[in-house]
């Protein structure tokens, strides 16, 4: 009569003792990688050279390439070498694990080993693996028995590991060579999941209005692979990866928060490659897989830097209570009284001393990628002593098209110095046009203007203005 009955003891997650196999990684880290260059884009992608000494015979040829990414894209492959061309490739993604090993074993036999608690004696029964889904199911004799964790001690060996399972990621390309030997080969393909950002570290010296800047280059493998020993660039840039056309009202950048006041138009001595920038790294590097890596790429003492304050008002109408402006720092990339490089996409912290001259946090924010001699203004954070509220004052109808809006402006300051608050109005649509204003502005675009207002230690200052507008 067939039983049914639960057998305790078996973790699903089975010990690598507990696995007879026929390959094994190798303990001592080694890589079958070759060569290997890494060209690493902002975006996550990267180009993988890697250069290996093939050995072949005449005629076809099956050649495994282990360590590969485990996230190959295999349409990008390329095998190039002397003498011999490529019939046919696969990649096999499916890598051996002891949920793997399990799932492949069922139809198969197995040996059960349980090993006795008080004396340590041991039993070994063959046994079929009928199921593996959500619990083993096997068939022990005449009776079928289900495998549990509870912490016994009960182990599973298994006779081989099946065919296409693979302790790394491999991948295995047919070819036809002209004759046997050894040729060298270099295998090139596209992988996600191993990119780097830029990220920043500004410190700040309000009484010298200079600070100090430091970048650094974060690598982050998520690939399943380490990539050893590598010649490793860096692509500044947004290289296109078949998403289609923007649209014009969609912006194609990387979502920057505006820092740029003025983009830049000067050239610098690092490298480019089409409209890309390439930070190469000094030294050869190993990538491993699931880690960060970062690596130092600027270095600037005493950039001339300075605080201010912004607000914007983004539509002409009325505030119900007073606004902070923005703290934003102002600095430039130029050669000249700057940074004097490129930035490459990224995010800026901000760091001030405090009166123990301790450095302290002050605020942090993203800039998109930046050419030379820009002028930038990087918000770091709403002001707490330096308020702005926009009332509209009146507002009349002159005609069947036509408005007159009067705003007011209160600024205010309770800091013991003065300021200057640089205030911008947005919206103005139409042929909207300035008939009076208590102090001069500019009118930096169609749908907005500027004014520099300076506000008094400990005091308010009210500004005027009024538009006409089309509606």
């Amino acid at each position: 009569m067939t039983t049914v009955r639960l057998l305790t003891g078996l973790a699903l997650l089975l010990p690598a003792a507990a696995v007879a196999q026929t390959a094994a990684v190798d303990p001592t880290g080694a890589t079958a990688q070759g060569d290997v260059a890494v060209t690493i884009y902002n975006g996550g992608s990267s180009l993988v050279q890697d250069d290996r000494q093939l050995s072949v015979n005449a005629g076809r040829n099956r050649i495994e390439f282990p360590d590969v990414s485990a996230r190959i894209r295999p349409e990008t492959v390329n095998l190039s070498g002397p003498g011999f061309s490529i019939v046919e490739q696969n990649f096999d993604f499916d890598l051996l694990s002891p949920d793997k090993l399990m799932d492949k074993a069922v139809g198969q036999e197995v040996t059960l080993v349980r090993t006795n608690p008080a004396t340590g004696a041991e039993t070994r029964e063959r046994a079929k693996i009928l199921a593996a889904n959500g619990g083993i199911v096997m068939q022990i004799g005449s009776r079928i028995e289900v495998l549990r964790d509870d912490g016994l001690p009960v182990r599973v060996i298994f006779d081989r590991v099946p065919p296409n399972l693979r302790a790394r990621p491999t991948l295995s390309v047919t070819i036809e060579a002209a004759r046997g030997g050894t040729v060298p080969a270099r295998l090139s393909y596209l992988t996600p999941n191993l990119g780097w950002t830029a990220d920043y570290v500004a410190l700040f010296d309000a009484a010298k209005g200079a600070m100090d800047m430091q970048g650094w280059v974060t690598l982050t493998n998520n690939t399943g692979t380490s990539f050893t020993n590598a010649k490793t660039i860096l692509v500044a840039g947004n290289p296109a990866n078949g998403g289609g056309r923007h649209n014009w009202w969609q912006s194609p950048g990387t979502g920057g928060s505006g820092a740029i006041d003025q983009a830049g138009t000067e050239s610098g001595p690092r490298e480019r490659l089409g409209d890309y920038y390439l930070y190469p790294l000094a030294d050869r590097t190993t990538i491993a897989n699931a880690q960060q890596k970062q690596v130092s790429f600027l270095d600037v003492k005493g950039a001339p830097a300075r605080a201010t304050y912004e607000y914007l008002n983004s539509w002409m109408g009325s505030s119900t209570e007073p606004m902070s402006a923005s703290s934003v720092l102002k600095f430039s990339t130029s050669k000249q009284g700057g940074l004097g490089d490129q930035l490459p996409a990224g995010t800026i912290r901000v760091y001030m001393r405090d009166a123990r001259g301790d450095p302290q946090f002050i605020g942090e924010n993203s800039i998109d990628h930046t050419p030379m001699g820009s002028s930038m203004a990087l918000r770091t954070g709403e002001a707490f002593d330096v308020k702005v509220r926009p009332t509209v004052e009146q507002r009349t109808k002159k005609g069947s098209q036509r408005w007159e809006t009067r705003m007011r402006y209160t600024l205010t300051n309770a800091r013991p110095e003065a300021v200057t608050v640089d205030l911008a109005q947005q919206g103005l649509w139409g042929d909207t046009r300035v008939t009076a204003q208590s102090l001069e502005g500019r009118r930096v675009s169609a749908d907005r203007m500027e004014w520099s207002v300076p506000v008094p230690a400990n005091g308010s200052v009210d500004l005027s203005v009024t538009f006409d507008s089309r509606y």
